[in-house]
């Protein structure tokens, strides 16, 4: 399988601040992977440091002074990277409540809803098609700021809040899950995408309760508890404003055929 990925962005610096990105993918033990990374501040290029994270997270952060600042990501991937790692330490804190993954919230209503599929792999699928079903995507209907209990109570939300819902309903029953920001061939319309991962039979298996696009072909970005972790663009300390942004993700060939009912793994 090959994949190309990328994004370009232009972001209005009006203050002086922090920035910090994670647009670049993460490792791809296995897989040939090239890529190229530019930031441009007025015309003259700007060298981040690059900060490694847990699971393979790549922070590019950088002082900026007031002015545009232009961005320009793109990879190509060849070949499907080994499973995700497993650690003791992982299948501990991914079952605890987060920002925006509040699992605590949803403890009894969780056990209503599937406490009855002891097969992990089905109640994987319940909990996939639940949400699927139940809220409606509607592009800008959800508040940066909302969780998984205003996701569920507002019935609508985007990638981002399907994932917080999905991943807080696993915690809340004893199932480890957490968020992934990936590219995404097949995606429309084309953005950066939020998946959920949850521990099941042994591995990390991608769930997407949108069903945008095809799990198979998802190239990874970051790895967290939530949104907090994963973002594509955090500003610190000053004011900017995102002028415009174009994502990129195509993968050679056909598309694959996904099935919600199918384990998958991010590759």
């Amino acid at each position: 399988m090959k994949r190309d990925v990328g994004a370009a962005l232009e972001v209005e610096i009006t203050a002086p601040t922090t920035l910090e990105f994670q647009i670049a993918v993460a490792p791809h033990p296995n897989a040939e992977v090239s890529e190229r990374l530019s930031f441009v501040l007025d015309g003259k290029p700007v060298q981040p440091l690059e900060i490694s994270g847990m699971h393979g997270n790549r922070i590019h952060k950088f002082d900026a002074p007031v002015g545009t600042l232009t961005v320009d990501y793109a990879a190509t991937i060849v070949g499907r990277t080994d499973p995700a790692p497993v650690t003791e330490y992982d299948l501990s804190m991914y079952l605890r409540p987060s920002r925006y993954a509040e699992a605590d919230k949803f403890f009894g209503f969780a056990a209503t809803e599937f406490g009855s599929y002891a097969d992990s792999a089905t109640l994987l699928e319940r909990v996939s098609s639940w949400v699927g079903t139940r809220l409606n995507y509607v592009p800008g209907s959800s508040d940066p700021i909302d969780g998984a209990a205003d996701t569920l109570l507002a019935g609508e939300g985007v990638c981002r809040d399907f994932a917080h819902l999905v991943v807080a309903l696993l915690r809340a029953v004893n199932v480890p899950a957490r968020m992934v920001s990936v590219y995404a061939p097949g995606l429309s319309p084309m953005d950066f995408h939020a998946v959920a991962e949850a521990f099941v039979d042994g591995q990390w298996r991608v769930v997407d309760g949108t069903l945008l696009a095809p799990r198979q072909t998802l190239v990874r970005i970051a790895t967290g508890r939530d949104a907090a972790d994963t973002a594509f663009l955090d500003n610190h300390k000053g004011a900017i404003t995102l002028n415009s942004m174009e994502v990129t993700a195509v993968v050679d060939g056909d598309l694959p055929r996904d099935s919600v009912d199918e384990l998958v793994s991010i590759g």
